[in-house]
């Protein structure tokens, strides 16, 4: 039972579970958005200038969503202050070749696509950090007006579960939401189906995760022994989507699940064995653009620019391991409703995004998974870089190491000696970073 696999009782307040329930699965767009950006930039290092992939790039815009028309497209990343905030969606969808591999599309239980997994990447300025902050699908948040595909518009709704703002507006109205809740502006998104996730991930060649137990689920059909698992295409689909098999069965535990996936997905993309292979990168690239083409893939038309993929890649590619945080939005039981909901615990939020725009160091202090899903079974150390790279990554005169760019008129230069102020997170907030190595825990 879930209840045997608990952490011993620290004095912490106590964390909200999702009930067990048969419902449809999550799937994790963080994958191909970040693998996108990671191919864009080893393509370019490493020089082929034949890199056509691009040149569909009117098909990238053609299929691409407008989240604020009042807003102007930042011409550079430079150009955002206060650091970047992508918005990455994961759908349920039925369309096409999704609908046989999930058992509700087949049954006819299922009413619209909806955002089952929700995250938030934020990547910050100068000293480069990434955040990436996973929304629960059951937390009941206020839904603003949106866009309706006839022209309308939709009326804003008070609460509401989070993954049905895509079902009512799409990537537009699930940015909107998740903009409201935060409080900052969304400068990017997207949004991927299952079979985008299961082809992004073949294009990667597989993520390497853990299970401390032997896993056998019939509601993903996903079984695995205990041990380190190398898993690609329709397994990896699998183990995104698990959560009756692990933790206490909830969605709490299949998002640390899937923190797990992306931690070890991260240590993979910045190793050697994939920057340094241009027929991977090449190869990551085009099946992006492929899923795109295919409407398996979403982006936003901020984010159909390559030179800002480009960018993007370059401003997170070479952050420490534990300067990669994951964390769950914090949330609490929603009384009277069986603990089915939850609810948003705004006030350790509130210390979480406004580290984020100040820039601070994070500091976990909770639990690695609300839902007991995974344990923390050591520390992964970041290969040191070859000594011809570390030479050509030395500023040039007139440049800071932090930056690397020559600071503007009247700017403060960055000191990268200088101490910054940690701030440690409310234990409410659950999560891990790029350097905890976790392994997943049977139910």
């Amino acid at each position: 039972m879930a209840s045997d696999k608990r952490p011993a009782d620290k004095g912490r307040a106590p964390l909200a579970r999702h009930a067990v329930r048969h419902d449809r699965h999550p799937i994790l767009a963080f994958v191909a958005m970040f693998a996108v950006a990671v191919a864009v930039v080893g393509v370019s290092a490493t020089g082929l200038v034949a890199f056509s992939v691009w040149d569909t790039a009117q098909a990238l815009n053609a299929n691409a969503v407008v989240l604020d028309e009042d807003e102007v497209i930042p011409p550079s990343l430079g150009a955002i202050e206060g650091g970047v905030n992508i918005l990455m969606v994961g759908t349920d969808s039925c369309d096409g070749q999704n609908a046989a591999l999930s058992s509700a599309c087949q049954n006819g239980d299922t009413d619209g696509e909806r955002n089952d997994v929700t995250m938030l990447v934020h990547i910050s300025d100068e000293p480069r950090r990434v955040t990436v902050v996973s929304f629960p699908r059951d937390m009941i948040v206020p839904i603003p007006a949106c866009p309706s595909p006839d022209g309308g518009e939709f009326s804003a709704m008070s609460a509401q579960m989070i993954n049905s703002s895509y079902m009512y507006g799409g990537l537009a109205c699930t940015a909107k939401t998740v903009e409201a809740l935060i409080g900052d502006k969304i400068d990017f998104a997207a949004a991927i189906r299952w079979t985008g996730v299961i082809n992004m991930s073949d294009a990667i060649g597989g993520v390497d995760v853990c299970v401390s137990g032997d896993i056998s689920d019939p509601h993903t059909g996903l079984s695995l022994t205990a041990g380190t698992h190398t898993l690609q295409g329709a397994q990896a689909l699998q183990f995104l989507r698990i959560r009756h098999g692990i933790g206490d069965g909830s969605d709490l535990g299949r998002i640390s699940n899937q923190q797990q996936f992306m931690s070890s997905m991260v240590r993979k993309l910045q190793s050697d064995s994939v920057l340094a292979d241009p027929s991977l990168l090449f190869n990551l690239a085009t099946t992006a653009v492929n899923q795109v083409q295919q409407k398996q893939l979403v982006l936003s038309q901020s984010l159909t620019n390559p030179t800002l993929m480009v960018q993007i890649a370059m401003a997170v590619k070479d952050v420490p391991y534990e300067d990669i945080v994951f964390v769950q939005y914090p949330t609490e039981y929603a009384s009277g409703d069986g603990a089915s909901r939850v609810l948003p615990v705004t006030d350790a939020a509130a210390v979480l995004f406004a580290a984020l725009q100040a820039n601070q160091p994070l500091t976990l202090t909770g639990d690695a998974s609300q839902g007991y899903g995974v344990e923390i079974t050591g520390e992964a150390v970041k290969p040191t870089p070859a000594a011809s790279e570390t030479a050509s990554e030395t500023p040039a005169a007139g440049e800071t190491a932090a930056a690397g760019e020559t600071p503007a008129a009247g700017e403060t230069p960055v000191d990268p000696a200088a101490p910054e102020t940690r701030v440690d997170l409310p234990s409410q907030i659950a999560g891990q970073t790029a350097a905890d190595t976790t392994c997943t825990v049977p139910q």
